[in-house]
């Protein structure tokens, strides 16, 4: 049974409509000079931030690390339980929701 939604709407800005999540690769260490990067190359861990949103109530946290990329969906969806965050079930992946 679909939860209550006592949430109350309200109006938002032009561009504090989204939630915005930000997943950061580390780049350190791979070019052979310290200040250097390789173009287009990172390594395959960073962290994950969600940004500031007023309209949303969105206060940044501290970044959630990763550490491969098999852990980047579990970190992002702490980061939205973190902040009370509910998703809504979009209807394209309504087919691997069942009603039971």
């Amino acid at each position: 049974m679909p939860k209550k939604n006592d949430s109350v709407s309200r109006e938002a800005k032009y561009g504090e409509k989204m939630i915005e999540i930000k997943v950061r690769f580390w780049t350190n260490d791979i070019a052979d000079e310290p200040a250097n990067v390789i173009p287009k190359h990172a390594w395959s861990a960073g962290v994950v931030r969600i940004e500031s949103n007023k309209s949303h109530g969105i206060k940044p946290s501290q970044p959630k690390p990763f550490h491969s990329l098999l852990d980047v969906g579990a970190v992002i969806e702490k980061v939205l339980i973190e902040q009370g965050i509910v998703l809504h079930v979009s209807r394209k992946m309504c087919k691997y929701i069942s009603d039971e």
